[in-house]
């Protein structure tokens, strides 16, 4: 069992960052295992499984749902013989029928190293931030 490098788990994050902020469906969950779990904060469950996931995305993505924009700051890799946590911060600009909303929150990703070394995430975890007023 090896531990992934900081750059292989940064490539692997910054993929899955990469397509949320295109709206790119394929390519998101092309990082997530399909036995990831999620938990966000406004949801009212965790969702057991990619499939959920995509369900509920594609209700988004069918309502006019989209991001615009996506960034990540305040990253900390911390790896393991196997895998790795990937915790950042994500600010995010969206658009929806709704109209444009933005918004920041702190992320956490949880990697397992596949047999090959692949890094594929297998949890994610969505916390608000607190404000600066706080």
């Amino acid at each position: 069992m090896t531990t992934p490098t900081e750059t292989a788990v940064l490539e692997a994050a910054d993929a899955i960052i990469a397509a949320f902020a295109a709206t790119d469906t394929d390519a998101y969950f092309a990082g997530f295992a399909a036995d990831a779990s999620f938990v966000f904060h406004p949801e009212p469950a965790r969702l057991n499984s990619r499939a959920e996931y995509e369900s509920l995305w594609a209700g988004w993505v069918a309502s006019g749902w989209r991001v615009t924009a996506c960034s990540s700051t305040d990253r900390l890799v911390q790896a393991f013989p196997g895998g790795a946590v990937f915790s950042h911060t994500v600010s995010t600009s969206i658009d929806s029928a709704d109209g444009p909303d933005a918004y920041v929150e702190r992320e956490s990703i949880v990697f397992r190293a596949d047999a090959d070394g692949t890094l594929i995430a297998i949890h994610e975890h969505l916390s608000t931030a607190p404000t600066e007023s706080a």
